[in-house]
């Protein structure tokens, strides 16, 4: 057995060339969606292989490098490509699925709404399986939610143009030099498929207010991990995060 993560709230372990991962209400949800991206012969998601004598739930493991060694993987524009390609193959292989009735993603909704698809809800480098320089997984679907695709691209650009300052980016991001962040954005969004990046900068800001607004109602729910984020700070940060973009949206645009 190989321990994978190991915090107080979530505990999860390799088994074999399986995962076993604590379970939650939201769970049966995931599950479902995963399935449904089986059935649709989309090769990057996880496999569901049931529940274990722990009460675990049992997914295939995916081979290669993920977590932080996923943020130099996006430096180069032929990262930005393939996770742009990589998100846009995944809506449209969840385009028209609807959650069965009875179930409920971890926001506590379950319709979506005509323009929604079932978005990943957490499209960043550290979520990413990489073998070499291509893209082979996704992984942790515990945030998946209705939303229109527009929030999956503006969450991933959040870290991908990224909306972060230099000194974030040289020291921690891996870049070798300031990045072009226009330029990031640009390529992001025309590898995806989009016309136009006209509101693309406020959709990030808009994704940077939403996440704040759910991290201070899950953590006053007391769920976790988002009770130890905001003890440790969390809010403050992300609003600091937020204030540096709308300060320095011609970097952007």
């Amino acid at each position: 057995m190989e321990i994978l993560q190991d915090f107080a709230h979530r505990r999860v372990v390799r088994v074999g060339d399986t995962v076993r991962r604590p379970i939650h209400p939201w769970t049966p949800a995931v599950h479902v969606l995963l399935r449904h991206l089986e059935t649709a012969g989309f090769p990057y998601s996880p496999r569901v292989l049931g529940i274990d004598e722990e009460g675990r739930e049992i997914l295939t493991y995916i081979e290669g490098e993920s977590g932080p060694q996923g943020w130099v993987k996006v430096v180069e524009d032929g990262g930005l490509v393939s996770l742009a390609l990589l998100l846009r193959d995944y809506h449209d292989a969840v385009a028209g699925f609807r959650l069965p009735d009875g179930l409920t993603w971890s926001s506590g909704e379950t319709e979506a709404g005509d323009d929604d698809v079932i978005c990943h809800g957490d499209f960043g480098p550290w979520n990413i399986v990489w073998r070499g320089d291509r893209p082979v997984g996704i992984l942790d679907w515990d945030y998946a939610r209705p939303r229109p695709r527009l929030h999956d691209v503006a969450y991933a650009l959040e870290y991908l143009a990224p909306f972060r300052d230099d000194a974030e980016c040289l020291r921690w991001l891996r870049y070798p030099a300031p990045p072009d962040r226009r330029h990031r954005l640009e390529v992001f969004a025309t590898a995806y498929g989009l016309t136009s990046t006209e509101g693309l900068v406020d959709a990030v800001f808009e994704v940077q207010r939403d996440v704040i607004r759910q991290v201070r109602l899950l953590a006053g729910a007391g769920r976790q991990p988002q009770a130890d984020w905001v003890a440790n700070g969390f809010l403050e940060e992300a609003a600091r995060k937020l204030a540096w973009g709308q300060a320095n949206r011609d970097l952007f645009e």
